[in-house]
C-alpha cells in the first residue's frame, strides 16, 4: 500500500501547485490514499470551510492541522457540523474542543486506516500530554486497522523524535509538520514505523517559512508589529511517499518528495 502524504499547504501558492501536481504525483506512484496538513491555506493562517471542500474534492483522503487551525473563527461551526470529520485538529487539545483528533476509514480498495493528528508541547501552547493521548486514540482502533498515520504537529526536532521512538511498531509512520522545512532524515525505524521529523512545506520558499521575506527580515529588526503576507517565489511541493504491508502495517519504504512549479 502506497501513501502520500502533502506537507503543510500554505496560502494559494500552496493550494495551487497541489491543484496543478497531485495528477502528475498520483500518476507517477498511483498512492492508494493522498494526506495533507491543510492549517495555513487561507492565506497563511488558517482553514476556511471552503478551503477544506476544495482540498478534499482533490480526493485528498484527510486533512490534518495544527496550532493554526483556530485562525479563522468560522471553522468551528464547520468542526461541529462535518458529517464525514475528514478535517482533523490535534488530538490534545482539551475535551471540548470542537472537532476530533483520529480518523478511521477505508481506502477505495477497503483497506482501512487511522490519521492521528498531535501537537507538541515544547515552544508550544501548553496541551494535554501527546504521548499519552497517542495511546489513549490507539486503544480505540480497531485491530483489523493495521495502517496507522500520525501527523506529529511539533516545533521541537527533540520531541518529534521521541514520539517517533515511543510510537515505533505501534504505528506505520509518525512525521513532522509545523516547521515548514523539509528535513532529511526519513528512514524506518527499529520496530517498522517510517519517521521524518518535517514533511516542509507546500508553498513558496523565496521566503522565510512561507512569508514574504522583507517583511520578516525588518520585524526581526525592529521588533515592531508588522502584518505578514504569503510570499510568492519559489513555490514547491514538499511530501513524503509511504509504502507498507496492509496485513501487519509495518513500513516497507519512505521517500521525500519534492516537485518546483514550472510554471
Amino acid at each position: 500500500m502506497r501513501i502520500l502524504f502533502i506537507g503543510d499547504i500554505l496560502g494559494h501558492p500552496g493550494r495551487r501547485i497541489v491543484k496543478e501536481t497531485l495528477p502528475l504525483l498520483r500518476e507517477e506512484f498511483q498512492p492508494d490514499l493522498v494526506l495533507a496538513n491543510g492549517e495555513n491555506s487561507a492565506a497563511g493562517f488558517g482553514i476556511t470551510p471552503s478551503l477544506v471542500e476544495e482540498l478534499l474534492d482533490l480526493d485528498i483522503a484527510v486533512l490534518t492541522s495544527g496550532n493554526h487551525i483556530w485562525d479563522k473563527k468560522e471553522i468551528y461551526p464547520y468542526f461541529r457540523d462535518q458529517v464525514n470529520g475528514r478535517l482533523l485538529r490535534p488530538a490534545n487539545y482539551p475535551g471540548d474542543s470542537p472537532g476530533r483528533g483520529l480518523y478511521v476509514g477505508k481506502t477505495p480498495a477497503g483497506v482501512g486506516y487511522a490519521v492521528m493528528n498531535l501537537q507538541g508541547r515544547i515552544f508550544m501552547p501548553p496541551l494535554d500530554c501527546p504521548f499519552r493521548k497517542a495511546d489513549e486514540l490507539l486503544a480505540t482502533i480497531p485491530d483489523d486497522v493495521k495502517i496507522r498515520i500520525v501527523d506529529f504537529h511539533a516545533e521541537a526536532t527533540s520531541e518529534k523524535q521521541a514520539m517517533g521512538w515511543y510510537l515505533d511498531g505501534r504505528v506505520t509512520a509518525v512525521v513532522g509538520t509545523h516547521t515548514h522545512v523539509p528535513t532529511a532524515d526519513e528512514t524506518i525505524l527499529p520496530q517498522g514505523t517510517a519517521y521524518q521529523t518535517d514533511l516542509g512545506m507546500t508553498g513558496p520558499y523565496e521566503s522565510v517559512i512561507g512569508m514574504d521575506r522583507q517583511s520578516v527580515v525588518q520585524k526581526f529588526l525592529d521588533q515592531l508589529p508588522t502584518r505578514f503576507e504569503v510570499a510568492k517565489g519559489d513555490v514547491r511541493l514538499c511530501g513524503v511517499l509511504l509504502e507498507a504491508d496492509p496485513e501487519t502495517g509495518r513500513a516497507i519504504s519512505i521517500q521525500r518528495i519534492m516537485r518546483k512549479q514550472t510554471s
